[in-house]
């Protein structure tokens, strides 16, 4: 089963954003990410819609952060992606009359919503200005390692 890279994609792409002196192009994203422009300016569009990026046209122009990185959680960007499903793991639906099913189904998603509840919840928690601390520490450590 292929997992759903599009958050972590997306953070990679914000915190670049925010290094870059000026707007970045689709097609720069693009080509960082490994993937086609269209599809970077689609998703920037969902994170437009919420005012995490603005778009800047003419020369020079792309994609830019709308706010500071101290203001942006994991939870706006995975809102702005439209709440991708979080696990892969699903309920049986194979005999709905089968009470074994129904018990297993209850359980399961008993579970698995407290399991979503808390992922939304540290999402919350999580700003992209954390994300960029913790970049800058391991490239400290890298630096520094060269200069040894």
């Amino acid at each position: 089963m292929r997992t759903d890279s599009r958050l972590s994609r997306m953070l990679h792409a914000l915190i670049h954003m925010d290094r870059h002196d000026g707007a970045l192009t689709s097609e720069h994203l693009a080509q960082m990410l490994s993937t086609n422009a269209v599809v970077v300016r689609r998703t920037m569009a969902g994170l437009r819609d919420q005012g995490l990026v603005r778009s800047e046209k003419g020369h020079g122009g792309g994609w830019a952060l709308s706010r500071g990185l101290s203001e942006i959680t994991l939870l706006d960007i995975y809102r702005a992606l439209g709440d991708p499903r979080l696990f892969a793991i699903g309920l049986a639906d194979d005999a709905p009359s089968c009470l074994v099913e129904q018990a297993v189904n209850a359980a399961v998603a008993d579970t698995l919503s407290a399991a979503e509840a808390l992922v939304i919840a540290r999402f919350g928690e999580v700003t992209l200005a954390d994300i960029a601390r913790d970049f800058d520490a391991r490239f400290a450590v890298v630096m520094k390692g060269r200069e040894a």
